[in-house]
């Protein structure tokens, strides 16, 4: 069984949106989910989130919520977004980064729609995953340290968005690359052809300044 990385972030509603196949797809890959921190991505690579840029953040939640009714998945905004999600990442880590507290705290965010931006907000969800004192969990140094890590290491590695799936030097980005990734793990060899492989190394044409 081949090992894949899934990154994500508890911000990201497409990170949400994909969760139900990521938990499918651990029935063909030794799958290890990744919480980081997104903004961090965008800081490294000096873009604006979609949620960030007039427009196209009123698009992107129409999307996102237009993607949960075709696929059947129960959604509900958080009452603002974008949030800081360190909290929640934190506590994910916190409870050992669990199949189980990735759920539940997605579950929190974006299918009753809560906020979680802080260990008082999280304090119920903390407590089902069985950590009484959220504040101090997610203040653990060490904890800390992880969440750094993980985004680091992610960068690292060429990660710039999430939910990001990972497997060898094979990644997809986005939910909807989902259907991309099923056809990937059908056919390996699907993106080796020459067109394939001529895009990858594509030349640019024109830069903008920057």
């Amino acid at each position: 069984m081949r090992s894949a990385s899934w990154y994500f972030d508890f911000i990201s509603p497409f990170s949400y949106l994909q969760l139900g196949k990521a938990l499918a797809w651990r029935s063909r890959l030794d799958l290890t989910p990744v919480p980081i921190a997104f903004g961090a991505l965008l800081q490294h690579n000096g873009n604006l989130g979609p949620a960030e840029i007039p427009g196209k953040r009123e698009f992107t939640y129409r999307s996102v919520l237009w993607q949960a009714e075709r696929a059947g998945i129960p959604l509900r905004f958080p009452p603002a977004h974008p949030f800081n999600p360190l909290a929640a990442l934190r506590l994910c880590i916190a409870a050992g980064t669990s199949w189980e507290s990735i759920g539940a705290i997605f579950a929190h965010l974006w299918r009753e729609g809560r906020s979680g931006t802080n260990a008082a907000e999280l304090a119920e969800v903390g407590r089902a995953l069985g950590i009484d004192d959220v504040e101090a969990a997610v203040n653990r140094p060490d904890v800390k340290a992880q969440l750094r890590a993980n985004t680091e290491a992610a960068i690292a590695s060429g990660v710039f968005g999430v939910p990001t799936l990972r497997i060898g030097a094979e990644m997809f980005w986005g939910n909807d690359a989902t259907p991309m990734i099923e056809d990937w793990l059908a056919r390996p060899d699907r993106f080796q052809t020459p067109e394939y492989r001529r895009i990858e190394t594509l030349p640019e044409g024109v830069q903008r300044k920057r």
